[in-house]
């Protein structure tokens, strides 16, 4: 890693996110995946609203 950063938190946020870790992850690795997660649901909730908006999207619950 070259471009190594410090981000201060409290331990407790730490041990919080190792737990969402894998063997052999860095904080990185899990950083990056729990990002990605968020950015895919942001994403399709967008996406939820704008088809709700045109009378487009029917939910399952409604069929």
């Amino acid at each position: 890693m070259s471009d190594a950063t410090t981000i201060p938190t409290t331990k407790d946020i730490r041990d919080r996110l190792k737990t969402y870790g894998q063997k052999g992850d860095t904080y990185s690795d899990i950083l990056n995946r729990l990002m990605d997660c968020a950015d895919r649901d942001e994403f399709m909730d967008r996406m939820y609203r704008r088809l709700e908006d045109k009378d487009q999207f029917v939910s399952l619950d409604n069929i």
